[in-house]
């Protein structure tokens, strides 16, 4: 019973520890993702301040490949490449920003087992008669 006890503690407390971990990286990502809805609208950004984003985005990413799944930890690592590109004004690939923020989002909501199904992502279409 106490060993049950004792991995049931440790489980809570990585899981909690991915949760803070997830947080702090979809935080850091929020900031690049509004600083480029921000220079989209023709908004002056100083590199001072670009750098500083990118750094936090980066250092949030890097926990991953400590708490993480190597699934989650690839996934933060292809969104955050697109981040920065575009952060930069690089060309940021195939790939859209979009489609691998949804890609890290699945992959984390697997690893806190709560990936049951994919969410959907496009505006439900109305019902005949709504």
């Amino acid at each position: 019973m106490e060993a049950r006890r004792a991995r049931f503690e440790q489980a809570t407390a990585e899981r909690s520890e991915r949760k803070e971990a997830l947080v702090e990286f979809l935080s850091a990502a929020q900031r690049v993702e509004l600083l480029l809805d921000r220079l989209s609208m023709g908004a002056h950004v100083e590199e001072p301040e670009k750098w500083e984003l990118l750094h936090s985005l980066w250092l949030a990413k890097k926990v991953f490949e400590l708490v993480c799944s190597s699934s989650v930890a690839q996934a933060a690592h292809d969104y955050t490449l697109v981040l920065h590109a575009l952060l930069r004004g690089q060309d940021a690939g195939a790939a859209s920003k979009r489609e691998l923020r949804f890609e890290f989002m699945e992959a984390a909501r697997r690893e806190l087992g709560t990936g049951d199904e994919p969410l959907r992502r496009d505006p439900r279409s109305p019902a005949p008669g709504d």
